[in-house]
């Protein structure tokens, strides 16, 4: 069976005055379950505040827009308490119960992005709520509730009753959330708009790579990411995984095309790409994107914390590294062609600015 690579949107799930949450269905993007990937989208109102939980999947979060406050704990240690902004990335190991609140005007959005290989459904994140309608609380029996938390019988109706939310909630202006702190960013979260640049090219695009080096908790997470931003009309040139790792993108900017190529030369997905999408290339496929002329951003996640990409053209493509010879047997043609074709893109690292 083939599979179905096409581009999708997110669909909302739950929410209300206090904003959404949107996933991603493997039934409409099949290559969620067949990779072990999971998706979602929460959007944040002002004074919205989604409640605290904890996930089946190891995850990383980064925000598309706004800022806000995430508080996230790490099993047995302390509540950390983040300033959270447009570009973040936050690493989310398994067992760390989250919140998250926004109290700008503007919207806070924050992408989600893991692993649902050890998940209840293959392709799918589930949160488990502490509060609220659907939390454990209500799970429980009031004498269970009673006898853990040592608790009066009328104590515990009013624990579990009083959250009538479902997951997101709406908290009164006048209301006072934990101030973050910013010593408790450090470590726990990476700038991918103002962190150093991995590859900088004039005309041709910037990445930011999201490892180990300098976000050590992704290890934990077993994943990695980049930032990629790519200039008007720019290309990125033909590459894929070489460590049998998948790449999610989320087109976070901006508009273009993408060609990926598969098994046996065939060409298994072309279409138009715009903000909002979310695509998957398989292992080993190779992937190449043009940029409109206003040029297109994403953000990606890969299956392995320290990626490694073979790029096919460019001054680093494996091409340049194999000899003339070879390559007139292999292409059957004359040295005079093999020369041409060597002959260019010598300067160039991943990105080829739009033709003069």
């Amino acid at each position: 069976m083939e599979l179905d690579l096409t581009p999708q949107l997110a669909k909302k799930l739950y929410g209300g005055d206090g904003g959404a949450y949107y996933a991603w269905c493997p039934n409409e993007l099949p290559m969620l379950r067949e990779g072990n990937i999971g998706a979602g989208k929460l959007a944040l109102e002002k004074n919205g505040f989604a409640l605290p939980r904890y996930s089946d999947s190891a995850k990383v979060a980064y925000v598309l827009q706004g800022s806000g406050v995430a508080g996230i704990i790490l099993p047995e240690k302390e509540e950390k308490v983040l300033p959270i902004k447009k570009g973040d990335a936050i690493a989310l190991p398994f067992g760390v119960v989250t919140w998250w609140y926004n109290k700008q005007d503007t919207e806070l959005v924050i992408l989600f992005l893991g692993d649902t290989s050890k998940a209840h459904k293959s392709g799918s994140f589930t949160d488990f709520f502490l509060t609220g309608p659907n939390g454990i609380f209500t799970g429980f029996s009031t004498e269970f509730v009673g006898r853990a938390w040592d608790l009066e019988e009328s104590t515990v109706k009013t624990l579990v009753g009083s959250q009538s939310g479902n997951g997101i909630v709406k908290l009164d202006s006048s209301f006072r959330m934990p101030e973050p702190k910013i010593e408790h960013y450090n470590g726990m979260a990476l700038n991918c708009e103002e962190a150093p640049l991995d590859v900088d090219i004039k005309n041709g695009g910037k990445v930011v790579v999201l490892n180990t080096k300098n976000l050590p908790l992704v290890g934990e997470v077993g994943l990695g990411a980049d930032l990629v931003r790519l200039d008007g009309s720019a290309m990125c040139s033909p590459g894929f995984s070489c460590d049998s790792a998948l790449q999610v993108t989320y087109i976070v900017r901006g508009s273009g095309r993408v060609q990926v190529v598969g098994v046996d030369g065939k060409r298994v997905l072309e279409t138009r790409l715009k903000a909002g999408d979310l695509f998957i290339v398989p292992r080993f496929f190779v992937v190449s994107k043009i940029a409109d002329p206003e040029g297109m951003d994403w953000f990606s996640i890969i299956t392995t914390p320290n990626p490694i990409f073979t790029h096919l053209a460019g001054r680093t493509s494996v091409w340049k590294a194999l000899s003339p010879e070879v390559l007139q047997a292999a292409f059957n043609v004359p040295a005079d062609v093999e020369e041409k074709f060597t002959s260019k893109r010598k300067a160039e690292e991943i990105f080829f600015p739009p033709p003069n």
